[in-house]
């Protein structure tokens, strides 16, 4: 079996999805849970974007060791150097340049020639060589290249000192056929690409990402790229997840491997879709709730007798198991304290005190507390800043019926410490909720986006609120928890805020600092 390189990018490619933002917490934890799913490497950011993504890829940087840690960087000394600076500490520090090659990028975009265009690449990678010993170069918008410029600006790039080369699916524009074929032809036409691994990173638009990833590892391929949950711009990258249970499943046919441990599959597919706000899909291959699923009676009468007959992955296999009872209102701290580390979760004793009492807190009023009650327990604790000032509810009341006019009261502390008070009607219960909130923020504040779901099944099941807020014209998400779906709405709409509140107290400091 041939072992393929599992490249993940969802903390780079995933975080640019539309409505997505991550906090440099948020961006830990999952880069601690992408190491333990055991990708071979994570792309942690692009530093040179922004002082909050360079500090955030050097804190991952700092952080994971069991995996390479790589940024992206234009063929651009000064955006080389940021990657430098913020991957020095790393265990196997790597940079990922990129130019586009297509026509339509370089006259367009880059207003180059092709002259130029080569002559850009090798520079940046020959500068780069003196800093990091592997260097991935992607040759973007390559499927809509001319295959003979590709052949010729590979065979420069990797003389200067490329060490893996992508050919990424930029737009999502090609076919299964057509990629298989890219890369047989530029493995059989570059002299020197024996030197080098080659890459493949597909996205998804016209929904053959996976397809095309896997036709790429057929034709010689040897890393694949993509993100959990399949989330990046637009529709999206290859889904990580699928290619990995797809090999394995069918390795009958695919002679092909990964590292990654298929049973963290659901875990970090959960961690993605919580920190991220982007849920997955009821019918989402492998891992969405309908996956192993069976509405039909035929269906049903066959899984029954033998699950093989309609399941050919079994819940097991990607960490799917039944959401028992594992601790009680009776249990103690230890017990508490011994499932946490089972989940894979390291807190400071102030943070395990916390996450206790909150699970306290919810058995007093759940009587089943699940391994998901736990791991939305965990996830606030974890990613929560608490360094600043931020707004918090002191109490909420809503009055509502079918033959009242919805009206809400709540009171509020102020960063600043002052408590202010105010009541607001609405449509709705929710309506009312926010427009008083809105009444007693001083940020402008405009609702883009809201949703409610709930944390697994039955009747006390804790429910789970997302926004999307602009506040002072910035995008900003928040999510908030709790056994009432307008308290959920509450927590959540107060979590944006405070979002934003961190992040500019951050910058503000930063600005300072460095002044």
């Amino acid at each position: 079996m041939s072992r393929i390189k599992i490249f993940d990018t969802t903390l780079r490619d995933g975080e640019q999805s539309p409505g997505v933002n991550l906090n440099q917490l948020e961006k830990l934890e999952i880069a601690k849970q992408l190491e333990r799913f055991g990708v071979d490497r994570m792309e942690a950011g692009f530093p040179a974007s922004s002082k909050g993504e360079f500090n955030a890829v050097k804190a991952i940087a700092d952080n994971i060791k069991d995996t390479s840690v790589i940024a992206l960087a234009r063929t651009v000394k000064s955006d080389v150097d940021a990657a430098w600076e913020a991957l020095k500490g790393a265990a196997e520090p790597s940079v990922h340049l990129f130019l586009a090659t297509s026509p339509i990028h370089m006259t367009y975009k880059l207003k180059k020639t092709p002259e130029q265009v080569i002559d850009t690449a090798v520079d940046m990678v020959t500068y780069a060589k003196q800093k990091f010993s592997t260097i991935e170069w992607s040759a973007e918008d390559a499927t809509r290249s001319d295959w003979n410029f590709l052949a010729q600006i590979i065979e420069r790039v990797i003389d200067a000192g490329a060490t893996v080369i992508n050919l990424p699916d930029t737009v999502g524009y090609t076919t299964p056929d057509e990629y298989g074929r890219l890369f047989r032809y530029i493995r059989e036409t570059v002299p020197n690409i024996d030197r080098v691994s080659l890459s493949c990173h597909c996205h998804n638009d016209l929904g053959m990402a996976v397809a095309n990833s896997i036709a790429a590892v057929e034709n010689g391929a040897t890393q694949v790229e993509g993100t959990i949950n399949g989330i990046g711009e637009r529709a999206g990258n290859a889904a990580l997840e699928e290619i990995a249970v797809a090999l394995k499943i069918r390795s009958d046919f695919y002679p092909y491997e990964t590292g990654l441990q298929l049973k963290e599959i659901k875990r970090t597919s959960d961690l993605i879709a919580k920190l991220t706000g982007m849920h997955v899909q009821a019918n989402k291959a492998v891992i969405g709730r309908n996956a192993f699923s069976h509405e039909s009676g035929i269906h049903q009468d066959g899984v029954l007798k033998n699950a093989s007959t309609y399941e050919i992955i079994t819940p097991e296999m990607v960490g799917v198991n039944s959401n028992t009872l594992f601790l009680g209102k009776h249990s103690g701290k230890h017990a508490f304290k011994d499932k946490v580390k089972e989940l894979g979760y390291q807190l400071s004793e102030e943070k395990l005190k916390e996450a206790f009492d909150s699970f306290k807190k919810l058995t007093d009023r759940k009587k089943e507390v699940t391994d998901d009650d736990l791991f939305t327990i965990l996830m606030e604790i974890q990613t929560d800043t608490s360094a600043v000032n931020k707004y918090k509810l002191e109490m909420f009341q809503v009055q509502y019926g079918t033959a009242n006019i919805p009206t809400a009261t709540v009171a509020l502390k102020k960063p600043s410490g002052e408590k202010v008070e105010a009541a607001s009607t609405g449509q709705g219960s929710v309506e009312a909720l926010y427009r008083t909130l809105d009444n007693l923020i001083e940020e402008d504040l405009k609702l883009v986006d809201y949703q409610i779901s709930s944390v697994g099944g039955g009747k006390d099941a804790l429910a789970e609120s997302r926004v999307q807020l602009f506040v002072n014209g910035e995008p900003v998400n928040g999510r908030g928890t709790a056994q009432d779906v307008i308290e959920a709405s509450a927590n959540a709409f107060i979590n944006a805020v405070n979002r934003y509140i961190i992040q500019k107290n951050s910058s503000v400091l930063k600005q300072a600092v460095k002044s």
